[in-house]
């Protein structure tokens, strides 16, 4: 995107393109008549400005990125409409902070906290000045989003599935079956040997008839992400 500059004096490069609605967190590159600048640069009449995404098919050479680094560890928070995507990327292992009565504020305040990427269908969110790490979920199906995020951030390699709590996002540890015995329906008591607990709630996890249909939506899930 190309804009001839007529702002007010004073504002931004940050200000100007986040009026026309992209919020900086989209933004890899800034150039000012040809000259690569920052988000704090002052935009003067005249200035024509060009604002480029992350480039995955095309080398920017030395270029400086406004991008932070990947991530080692993902880790996400999810705004209030993003509930199952949040289940959804708990299933394939990673680490989602979600409530569902989360405020703008509380969201920025958790992502600068614990250095985690807001996710949201809110592109307000994502131009406050203290988010550093945001992506604006394009999809409107859960399914869709899932599969977006997984390839919008190269997730798939760093998937470890069934690893962590659908519900409360706690880590899972392996259990003897004597250890949950008292919690299981009879039925389940007989028919299953392998449970995961979850270190945080408590909850257990067993592989049912559940495990299978959950297994194939990762799997179809994972190959869609890869289709480039």
């Amino acid at each position: 995107m190309t804009q001839r500059s007529a702002f007010a004096d004073g504002a931004t490069v940050k200000d100007l393109v986040e009026s026309l609605g992209v919020p900086h967190t989209e933004i890899a590159y800034l150039l000012v008549d040809g000259r690569h600048v920052d988000f704090t640069y002052g935009v003067q009449p005249g200035d024509r400005v060009a604002v480029y995404p992350r480039f995955c098919t095309m080398d920017p050479g030395d270029a400086p990125s406004l991008y932070l680094p990947a991530q080692a560890q993902p880790r996400f928070v999810a705004d209030v409409h993003l509930g199952r995507l949040a289940a959804y990327l708990r299933l394939a292992g990673f680490d989602v902070e979600y409530r569902n009565d989360y405020g703008d504020h509380e969201l920025v305040e958790v992502s600068v906290a614990q250095d985690r990427t807001i996710l949201t269908r809110d592109v307000g969110v994502l131009k406050h000045g203290a988010v550093k790490r945001g992506y604006f979920v394009r999809a409107t199906h859960p399914g869709r989003q899932f599969v977006e995020v997984l390839r919008r951030f190269e997730l798939v390699p760093r998937a470890a599935p069934f690893t962590r709590c659908m519900r409360c996002n706690g880590a899972l540890t392996v259990v003897a079956k004597s250890e949950v015995a008292p919690a299981l329906a009879p039925r389940t008591q007989e028919y299953f040997e392998e449970f995961s607990r979850c270190t945080a709630c408590g909850r257990v996890y067993w592989r049912g008839s559940h495990h299978e249909r959950m297994q194939a939506f990762l799997r179809a899930a994972f190959e869609e992400a890869q289709k480039r």
